[in-house]
């Protein structure tokens, strides 16, 4: 994990944590893996997929019955980003408050990071 000792991968508000918890507990699963895939206008996408099984690489973060798995390959992308989940009258849905992000589209759903942070990982 691209990490600092002793603190968490990401973070998450109490909002998304029981949001998380309770999708967890009405689907039967370990919990949710985060990843990106490329997509989009800006360029990649957040991906959040139910979990079955826990791979060995990924990171797990915890907090309040909730279970976030980071999928290997997002992990430098995703250190340091904060998932919230926040309801409005049109819509209610996770937010991803993420320091490494440096574009996103008008409707925030692909995202742009720093060039040379993919290449930190080659």
């Amino acid at each position: 994990m691209f990490g600092i000792p002793g603190k968490q991968a990401v973070a998450m508000t109490d909002k998304a944590a029981a949001q998380i918890a309770k999708l967890m507990e009405k689907d039967g699963s370990k919990g949710l893996r985060i990843g990106i895939k490329k997509g989009g206008c800006a360029g990649m996408e957040y991906t959040m997929d139910y979990v079955d099984e826990i791979d060995p690489l990924d990171e797990i973060v915890e907090q309040g019955g909730a279970r976030v798995m980071i999928a290997p390959m997002a992990q430098m992308f995703l250190f340091g980003t904060e998932i919230d989940y926040e309801v409005s009258l049109l819509e209610s849905g996770f937010k991803f408050r993420n320091p490494n992000v440096v574009d996103a589209c008008g409707c925030g759903e692909s995202i742009k990071f720093d060039e040379t942070l993919g290449q930190a990982a080659k």
